[in-house]
Order: C-alpha cells, then sequence, then structure tokens
C-alpha cells in the first residue's frame, strides 16, 4: 500500500523510531515512487543523491586529472621548478621575504607573472604564518597597525596593474625592479638609524604595491621596521606578522577577481607545496648556522644576475 508508507507523521506507529528518523532527514522516501523502489529492490537501496555523489566525485576526479595535463611541463621543467621554489623558500626562512625575487626570474620562463605572482602568494601564505607562530610575542602592534592600511592600499593597486598590464612590460618592469633592488643592496652600505613614523606611509603604499605586482615587497618593510625598532626579534617578528596579513589582503584580492578559479592553478600550487616545506625548514636550520648577512649578501648577487638576464630577454626577444 503506497499510501501507508507516504504518510509522513501520521504514520509514526507503523514505522520504527528509526525509519522515522530517516524519513525526516531524507524527503525521497515519501513518495509513491520511493515506495515502490523499495518494495521492488528492498529496503535499503541506495538513495539516488548518493550515485550522484558518486558521479560528482568521479568528474572532479578527472578534472584534477586534466588540469595536472594541462600543465604541458616535462620532468626537467618540474626539476627547475621545484629547485626554485626550495631555493626561493630558503631565503624567505632566513630573510623573511624574496620569494619572487628568486623563483619568478626562474618561472617566468614557464608561465607569466600574472600567473607567478598569486602562485607564490599562495605559498607565502602558509610560509609566513609558519614563521610568526614562534615569535608572535614579539610583535610591535602599534608599528603593525600603522603599517597596516597604507599597505592594503598599495595592494589594490598592485593586483589592478598585475591584471591589466601586458605581459611583455610586466617582464620588463620586473627585470628593472629587481636589478635596481640588488644595486641599491649592494651599494648602500649604511641604512638610516632612525626614520619617522610618517615614514610608513610610503614603505606600505610602496611594499604592498611591489608585493602585489612584483610578490617582493618585504625589503622596504624591513628597511622602515630596521630603521625604528632597536630589537632584532621585534623587527623580525613585526615583519613577518604583516608580511602575513600582506599575503591575506592579496589571496582575498586575487579571489575576489576569480584568479583561483583556475584550478590547475591550484593543481600546480598544491604540486610545490612539499618544495616550499623543504625550503622553509632548510632556510629555519641555515640561519642558526650561517651569518643572516652573509647569506643575504650572496642572494643578493644571484638576484642581480636573474634581474639581468630578464632584462636581456625583453630586449632581444
Amino acid at each position: 500500500d503506497l499510501s501507508a508508507n507516504c504518510r509522513g507523521p501520521a504514520a509514526k506507529p507503523v514505522h520504527t523510531v528509526h525509519q522515522a528518523n530517516r524519513d525526516r532527514r531524507f524527503p525521497w522516501h515519501c513518495t509513491p515512487r520511493a515506495a515502490l523502489l523499495r518494495c521492488t529492490l528492498g529496503h535499503h537501496s541506495s538513495p539516488p543523491f548518493q550515485a550522484h555523489s558518486r558521479k560528482e566525485a568521479s568528474v572532479s576526479h578527472t578534472d584534477v586529472l586534466a588540469a595536472f595535463s594541462q600543465l604541458g611541463f616535462t620532468p626537467f621543467d618540474w626539476l627547475l621548478i621545484e629547485l626554485a621554489i626550495v631555493a626561493a623558500y630558503i631565503v624567505f626562512g632566513v630573510a623573511g621575504f624574496g620569494t619572487a625575487l628568486v623563483a619568478g626570474p626562474i618561472l617566468i620562463h614557464f608561465m607569466p607573472l600574472s600567473r607567478i605572482i598569486p602562485l607564490l602568494v599562495m605559498l607565502d601564505f602558509l610560509a609566513a604564518f609558519g614563521n610568526l607562530l614562534p615569535s608572535r610575542q614579539s610583535v610591535v602592534r602599534s608599528e603593525l597597525m600603522r603599517l597596516l592600511p597604507c599597505m592594503a592600499a598599495g595592494c589594490t593597486l598592485g593586483v589592478l596593474f598585475l591584471l591589466n598590464l601586458k605581459s611583455d612590460l610586466l617582464l620588463l618592469l620586473m627585470g628593472l625592479f629587481v636589478t635596481g633592488y640588488a644595486v641599491y643592496s649592494l651599494a648602500v652600505k649604511v641604512r638610516p638609524t632612525q626614520l619617522a613614523a610618517s615614514w610608513a606611509i610610503p614603505a606600505g603604499v610602496i611594499g604592498g604595491l611591489f608585493g602585489a605586482l612584483f610578490g617582493s615587497g618585504g625589503f622596504l618593510y624591513a628597511i622602515y621596521l630596521n630603521s625604528r625598532l632597536t630589537s632584532r626579534e621585534q623587527a623580525r617578528a613585526t615583519q613577518s606578522a604583516l608580511i602575513s596579513c600582506s599575503t591575506v589582503v592579496r589571496l582575498t584580492l586575487f579571489m575576489i577577481a576569480g584568479v583561483y578559479s583556475d584550478i590547475s592553478l591550484l593543481v600546480l600550487a598544491a604540486c610545490l607545496l612539499p618544495a616550499m616545506l623543504l625550503g622553509s625548514l632548510a632556510g629555519r636550520a641555515l640561519i642558526k648556522k650561517l651569518s643572516r648577512e652573509a647569506f643575504v649578501r650572496l642572494v643578493i648577487w644571484l638576484v642581480l644576475v636573474s634581474g639581468l638576464a630578464l632584462i636581456v630577454r625583453y630586449l632581444t626577444a
């Protein structure tokens, strides 16, 4: 009797408590067609949505495989990309910034800058919080709150430029930026001993702009904080907190712009996650055995060579 199986609440006397609860959770049981299926196939037949879920899962798995094949990298390409990420996050573990300065000149041979920066933002998000957690008690909140609004404004401008400028122009701009940073770091021996608080505005805006556009504005935060704070631990912890906030802002802006709707970009980030973790751990171990200044100076020379190579590539293209 179909009506006897589908009376809803009035049918409680003829149902067990378990069956009544199941009917409330799964309304598909309370249709004449469902009752007929139960009589024909047996009481424990699977609901229609379970088969649909299995189908969706298989489609999702297929999408991931298709996205991976869409990347189109050869094994040698993968080796270079993974090594670039390891090297970049060794530098990040030591200096607290610089992933795009190290990895960008290598990755740009395999993908456009408008793809590199969102990729590194996802990895930076995890690495920055890993650096912040052990030293969060040393963060100077007054300096952090002074820089945050300016950094957010700069990040917004940088994302707009990144998504709207031509890729060849971005290649030249990144080469000039990387080379200029390296020359400045090698040439300027004495940093400002004490900056006024008003310098937070240009440092935050330009750092946010460079962070979103080229993936590395952290050196400006480092210059400002090292001149404002006497404690090296406080400067490093505040810088890590600021870069963590910067990655959150950039991640949000890229999500709003729809950049992360590309499944292949997410698959690529997942493939590079082990390399990021390896580099970060190696960097934290290295800073205990090697002078930070000597290591950073070596990296700057490598960055200079990479920047000049990008400019030459643009001029010969």
